[in-house]
């Protein structure tokens, strides 16, 4: 969330983020309503000051009727400011991050800037096989059964591919653990307040799962960034002890309400899956940010060439990158059976934006304190990444050699079909 103080002395950087990031808001309804907001509470004190005068002087007919005209003015003065900050806060919610000035502008994906790339895309001297092939063939994915069970877009992975996606989350938290990061598993089952503080409410709530029961106040996660960005929610961190790094673990639950029609079959787009993530709280230095960002990204590019699979990097466009995010880099990794680049993982500064609405803030050596920057990163996202490694492994025969990194955690180097 941006301070209506920000607003102000931004307006135009702010409407050209609603326009670029295709968003509305009504800003000029917002500052009419700070101004209004703070004449009531110049009314307020003035009357609060003028009730304190009265109690010192000799209570009389006059003074105490005064008094009671002051409660009953105070009163109506304190329920309209209550309904304007409501107001106000409900509209402020709605106005996205502003990107920063190294963002493409840009209406959707077509806006995005390939950085760079790494590895070549696998050439086969056979028809290579989809991982919907590869998966049913191997007998280590089951669609079939699982949208029996689960419905649209459910699954199973078993045998080997169990094993291998197990050990493929396992190989990424130990890997960011030895970094530094602490490790966490996260909660699945979640709060509203989480959701608005990352910034996927109010504008991502069809993509949401709200449970239904006794607890009203109860949602399924879609990504660790939400629980683990509000670990230190209404808290005051000291500045020596910022950065804090954090590898999380957690299942992850996704509607995809927005995506009908898109990627029917197969694991890319599915309602559940596992995902570890990165996130981190800095302090609020955009110079110190972009180097933070920077690691984020390293971050997960080292774990693509660990593995040894092709991925690009995109600079996200203003209309492609979210509300709540200032810059963002998606890495798309080379999927044979999609000829081309699928998304695997997404890296972002947000800024103060979360930390704001999470009331997360670190005090200075000199005392004074300031909202934390918070940061994200999809480390590695489960079973999506098996796409690209079962289709990019395979070999003539119909088996999948499995990266060496994986031996130790896997147990197995091949995935063979069973004889």
């Amino acid at each position: 969330m941006l301070s209506v103080d920000f607003i102000r002395a931004n307006k135009q950087k702010v409407l050209d983020a609603l326009k670029n990031k295709n968003r509305v808001a009504d800003v000029d309804k917002i500052l009419s309503l700070d101004d209004e907001r703070k004449v009531l509470i110049i009314e307020s004190q003035k009357l609060r000051e003028e009730r304190n005068s009265q109690s010192s002087k000799n209570f009389t007919e006059e003074t105490i009727k005064r008094g009671k005209q002051i409660k009953e003015s105070l009163k109506i003065l304190e329920d309209k400011l209550t309904g304007i900050e409501v107001e106000l806060k409900t509209l402020v919610s709605f106005v996205p991050n502003v990107p920063l000035d190294e963002v493409p502008i840009g209406k959707d994906a077509t806006g995005n800037v390939v950085q760079r790339k790494w590895g070549e895309p696998q050439k086969f001297d056979f028809k290579p096989k989809s991982h919907i092939e590869l998966g049913t063939a191997l007998d280590i994915i089951d669609f079939e059964r699982g949208a029996k069970v689960s419905g649209f877009r459910g699954y199973f992975l078993k045998n080997k591919g169990a094993l291998l996606h197990l050990g493929l989350l396992m190989y990424v938290l130990q890997k960011l653990t030895k970094k530094g990061y602490t490790p966490l598993i996260a909660p699945a089952i979640i709060k509203k307040f989480t959701l608005f503080g990352s910034g996927h409410l109010p504008w991502g709530e069809k993509e949401l799962y709200k449970l239904n029961g006794e607890d009203d106040d109860a949602y399924l996660s879609a990504t660790a960034e939400i629980p683990v960005t509000a670990y230190y929610s209404n808290e005051i961190l000291e500045e020596k002890d910022l950065p804090k790094k954090f590898v999380a673990f957690s299942p992850c639950f996704r509607s995809e309400a927005g995506s009908y029609g898109k990627d029917t079959k197969g694991l890319y787009r599915v309602h559940e899956f596992w995902k570890i993530e990165q996130v981190i709280l800095g302090k609020n230095n955009i110079d110190e940010a972009r180097i933070i960002h920077e690691e984020l990204q390293q971050n997960a590019e080292e774990i693509l060439q660990d593995l040894g699979l092709p991925y690009q990097v995109l600079l996200m466009c203003t209309g492609d990158m979210g509300e709540p995010q200032m810059k963002k880099y998606d890495i798309e990794t080379w999927m044979p059976s999609r000829e081309g680049y699928g998304e695997t993982m997404s890296n972002s500064i947000m800024g103060d934006f979360q930390t704001r609405r999470l009331n997360i803030k670190y005090r200075k050596k000199d005392g004074t304190k300031e909202y934390c920057y918070s940061f994200n990163n999809t480390a590695l996202a489960s079973p999506r990444i098996l796409i690209a490694l079962l289709e990019n492994f395979q070999q003539k025969d119909g088996s999948i050699q499995i990266p060496k990194v994986l031996h130790p955690l896997t147990g197995f180097d091949k995935i063979s079909v069973a004889k």
